[in-house]
């Protein structure tokens, strides 16, 4: 018996085998789509699962620590003052006649500031006087009876009581012009003191009396001071040094002094003497500067800001405070093998607001994390952000 053949020429046992191989191969395509799409979910939850666990990984930005040492610029306030500076007080009583020298006005040593009128004192003076040429009169009498009794003592005319007594009465009329002439000598100087004159080369800052006015005599509270002199020409400037930075004060120091009315202008001062103690209540050491002001640009009684130029040790590292954690003492978080954090404590020495200086636990090349977040342990695995280790000691 023989297969049918069909208007195409093709057996039906043919065309099952071709049916056959269709249905295989698209079985095959199948089975390679879902396999080629099940990779692709393999592969997307791999990559999620290590994109997971990277974003789990902090990551920090890092400075390289720096070795500290060299010089530092202290900035400091200063008190200026003038070189000699001196309060002219009467130095007897009375009205004030004139003045002729004003606030500003530039003096020599013992140029006329002033003239008092000393009604009472002129009184004084004349009858100091009159009391010297009173004692003179009775002295030259007492002295002349003296010797003529002493002579008559010789011839026993008179008696030896008598004698003595004329002799200790001469003694005491001598003592008595001796007193009359100090008197006078006192008023003199007195009458001296009513010009009141400049007591160095300088400039009046200050006249705190005008004619007419009523003088005291001395410094004491009844007392007024009259006029303020003061030497300018080169000028002191205190300065108060923190106990720490006193090690770095020496005789050759120097100094740059700003002042806020030359703004980008600077002045040299050189140390001049310092207190040699510290002072308890401040824990500073008082410094005295000296500027020269001989062109009269600096004015005393201001304020200057000083910039120290000091040598450093150089045995700390220098970190911004930023780095710095606080927790369970004072700590910083460093970076090794450049992935790996590890949390070391370290010592501070001066604080300079911005900055710090470690002593100890930090070495220069350290890569310490900047602003390390309060969950770092140590321990932790962290990733540096590229180009965060500034080889210059920078933050990024």
């Amino acid at each position: 018996m023989t297969d049918t053949q069909t208007p195409d020429g093709a057996t039906p046992s043919r065309r099952k085998s071709g049916m056959g191989w269709k249905l295989f191969l698209l079985a095959v395509v199948l089975v390679g789509a879902a396999a080629w799409g099940i990779n692709l979910r393999v592969v997307a939850e791999e990559n999620l699962r290590h994109g997971t666990e990277e974003q789990a990984v902090p990551i920090v930005s890092t400075l390289v620590a720096q070795q500290g040492g060299g010089t530092e610029e202290v900035v400091l306030p200063g008190d200026v003052q003038p070189w000699h500076e001196a309060a002219v007080y009467a130095r007897t009583n009375g009205y004030l006649k004139s003045w002729q020298k004003d606030i500003g006005a530039h003096v020599k040593e013992g140029d006329l500031l002033g003239e008092i009128d000393t009604p009472e004192i002129d009184a004084q003076l004349h009858q100091a006087e009159a009391g010297l040429a009173t004692a003179e009169a009775n002295n030259n009498i007492a002295q002349s009876t003296a010797k003529r009794w002493q002579d008559l003592l010789k011839t026993h005319a008179v008696s030896e009581q008598d004698t003595n007594e004329k002799v200790a009465t001469a003694a005491a009329d001598a003592a008595l012009v001796a007193a009359a002439k100090a008197e006078l000598d006192r008023l003199q100087k007195l009458e001296g003191f009513k010009q009141v004159v400049a007591p160095f080369d300088g400039v009046v800052t200050s006249r705190t009396t005008d004619i007419g006015s009523l003088i005291n005599a001395g410094s004491n509270p009844s007392g007024q001071e009259l006029f303020r002199v003061a030497e300018t020409n080169k000028l002191r400037v205190y300065v108060r040094v923190p106990e720490s930075y006193t090690a770095a004060i020496k005789p050759d120091l120097k100094a740059k002094l700003y002042f806020t009315q030359y703004p980008g202008r600077s002045f040299e001062a050189a140390l001049a003497e310092n207190a040699d103690a510290i002072d308890p209540a401040t824990r500073t050491l008082l410094i005295q500067l000296v500027v020269d002001n001989g062109g009269g640009d600096l004015l005393s009684g201001g304020y200057a800001e000083v910039h120290l130029l000091l040598p450093t040790d150089s045995n700390f590292v220098s970190l911004p405070v930023n780095t710095i954690i606080f927790r369970d003492g004072t700590k910083v978080a460093v970076v090794e093998s450049g992935k790996i954090v590890r949390l070391k404590p370290i010592k501070i020495g001066r604080d300079y607001g911005k900055t710090v200086d470690v002593v100890t636990g930090v070495n220069s090349g350290d890569v310490v994390v900047v602003n390390p977040p309060d969950s770092i342990e140590d321990g932790a695995e962290v990733r540096v952000q590229d180009n965060a280790a500034d080889k210059n000691g920078k933050q990024p």
